[in-house]
């Protein structure tokens, strides 16, 4: 029992629980958008009286782009909903917070060398410690 209480309480599946849960709602959300805006306007343009119905006419070929076009725009507008509503907001507390804490906004940190530009280096470093006359 014990390994199970840390396991439900460690931030990951308490955050993943709340991602979980506020998905649902903007879920329906978004989907209210979609069904009563967008898709009629889908539809209205390839002339179809749902968008589900909304077909492509190429030559004696019908393509039915309509739900692909309803998942398109449903899947953009929780990607936008999502991204202003919970990360700009969160990104604006975090440093809002670093502030409090430090007194100036935080500094991008340089990337770190990778493993290749290292070992260049420390063999750079050999060579020129191998190469200089002996000191008395």
């Amino acid at each position: 029992m014990k390994g199970f209480k840390e396991f439900i309480m460690r931030g990951n599946v308490i955050e993943l629980a709340v991602a979980v849960i506020i998905g649902a709602a903007f879920t329906a959300i978004v989907n209210a958008l979609v069904e009563g805006i967008f898709n009629p306007i889908i539809a209205a343009i390839f002339n179809a009286d749902e968008i589900g119905k909304a077909v492509w006419q190429l030559g004696p070929v019908s393509l039915g782009v309509g739900q692909v076009l309803g998942a398109v725009i449903n899947f953009v507008l929780i990607a936008l909903v999502v991204y202003f509503v919970i990360i700009v907001p969160i990104n604006k507390l975090n440093e809002a917070a670093y502030v409090r804490r430090h007194g100036h906004k935080p500094v991008a940190e340089e990337a770190a060398p990778s493993e290749a530009e290292l070992l260049t280096e420390i063999r750079d470093l050999l060579a020129a410690r191998d190469t200089k006359p002996p000191q008395p």
